[in-house]
């Protein structure tokens, strides 16, 4: 059987006993006479980003340091060079423990040698945030970051407010949080 170049329908084969090749082809009426529907194309998802682990800095636990053996040989008292020495002790651990991971929907601050979840020592939880749930964050200093801070309204309707040492490539991070979070209200890296 053959088709119909113009209606689609199959026909019987010639009389004379020869066939015709088939044409293959189909005819709908949207496209006689010029309007054919366009195919409804499917809704576009945003690209899943990457998931990115800030890598660890040690800038600040070596300040500390510094400051803690400056102050041991300039014969200050005990408690000048102590406490800058166990903070710094304290942040050298933690850099290398402590990791931030963005993946495509949130922020995640993992611990430890197997980069297992934590729950949240202060309010409880996990210690993951949406992107969706910040309110605002900020470097202190941007110059010399020391602090990260951000607010986030996933942990309470009201905003639960948190502190981060910049125990991680400051520069890294903060590019990261403009990219995930969005431009921070105030400050940003000089």
């Amino acid at each position: 059987m053959q088709h119909s170049a113009l209606l689609g329908t199959p026909l019987r084969a010639p009389a004379t006993g020869v066939a015709r090749p088939s044409v293959g082809r189909t005819c709908t009426p949207q496209a006689l006479f010029g309007f054919t529907a366009k195919p409804k194309a499917a809704p576009k998802r945003a690209a899943k980003r990457e998931t990115i682990v800030v890598k660890p800095s040690f800038t600040i636990p070596t300040v500390l340091l510094g400051t803690a053996a400056a102050a041991h040989f300039a014969h200050l008292p005990d408690a000048a060079s102590w406490v800058p020495g166990v903070l710094g002790a304290f942040l050298a651990f933690q850099a290398n423990r402590v990791r931030f991971v963005f993946d495509d929907e949130a922020l995640e601050v993992v611990v430890g040698p197997g980069k297992q979840k934590s729950e949240n020592a202060f309010v409880g939880g996990e210690n993951r945030w949406a992107y969706s749930t910040f309110v605002n964050w900020e470097y202190w200093w941007p110059s010399f970051p020391v602090l990260v801070y951000f607010k986030e309204t996933q942990t309470k309707p009201e905003g639960q407010i948190h502190f981060f040492p910049i125990i991680m490539d400051g520069k890294q991070l903060y590019d990261v949080m403009v990219e995930r979070c969005g431009p921070s209200q105030n400050s940003g890296p000089k």
